[in-house]
């Protein structure tokens, strides 16, 4: 492990991380994501994700370049996390400033080497439990999907174009870890979708097929639409089975990440059934 102190706002390391904050997208071109914060950072070493870069500000690195502090946990927790990865970069915390998205400076994150992120649809595993975004624009939305797919024991999303940037700082915020559980392709076309080799299965008000008594197939791939439009007639052309979640309340439609939850769960409780 190497360690660099870094103070000009001027310093492309600097620039670069500004360029993934004020661009959502800005890892497809970099070819690197961005990590900020010690849940973000924790997750991806708990699954092994090789780290490329840390950076730390220096009232939370306890080492060369540091402040000089009374015993601080949190600061201690935050340091031995940065030591995991290959190269150590200290910055004043004011200088957090420059590249943060979040109120409250996060004094550690990490940068990833991820070439390919634009997969273009060439990465899909076929025959794996997986999840479609077709166009499914709230980040938040997004996050939470991830977590509730790698929760339920899915091991693939795949999301087409027009869906929000399934790496961007408010997707893998609002996901808390579950992108380094699942296997993620995005930018995708409706005809990518054949190389899923699963059954395609969606949710849609204007069918009797009521969820807990379709017959699902598992594996399976559940297509969820966008927040206002649903599923695309392209992509609902390709699912073999579409499905309605009983609402006895009267509500019109559910927020596209709790229908995920419900849909996901019923797989999850089916294949434990069996």
């Amino acid at each position: 492990m190497t360690t660099q102190l870094i103070t000009s706002r001027d310093n492309p390391l600097v620039q670069r991380l500004r360029k993934h904050v004020q661009d959502p997208s800005a890892y497809r071109k970099l070819g690197e994501v961005w990590l900020e914060g010690d849940h973000l950072c924790s997750a991806c070493l708990a699954r092994g994700v090789p780290v490329a870069l840390a950076v730390i500000a220096d009232t939370a690195w306890q080492g060369e370049h540091g402040v000089a502090q009374a015993f601080d946990e949190q600061a201690r927790r935050l340091s031995e996390l940065a030591r995991q990865a290959s190269k150590v970069v200290v910055v004043p915390e004011a200088l957090w400033k420059a590249f943060t998205s979040l109120e409250s400076p996060a004094r550690l994150g990490f940068l990833l080497n991820r070439p390919g992120l634009d997969g273009q649809g060439a990465g899909i595993r076929p025959g794996v439990r997986t999840v479609v975004l077709d166009r499914v624009q709230d980040a938040g939305n997004v996050g939470s999907i991830l977590r509730s797919a790698s929760a339920m024991g899915f091991e693939q999303l795949v999301a087409l174009k027009g869906t929000a940037a399934l790496w961007s700082g408010k997707v893998l915020r609002a996901g808390m870890g579950a992108h380094f559980a699942l296997h993620l392709v995005e930018q995708v076309n409706a005809d990518d979708l054949d190389a899923l080799g699963v059954p395609m299965v969606a949710t849609s008000s204007h069918t009797d097929q009521m969820l807990p008594s379709a017959p699902l197939p598992d594996p399976c791939a559940w297509v969820m639409g966008h927040e206002g439009q649903g599923v695309a007639e392209s992509v609902m052309a390709k699912c073999q089975l579409r499905v309605a979640i009983p609402q006895p309340g009267g509500e019109e439609s559910l927020n596209v990440a709790a229908a995920a939850a419900v849909c996901l769960y019923e797989s999850l409780r089916r294949r434990q059934s069996a």
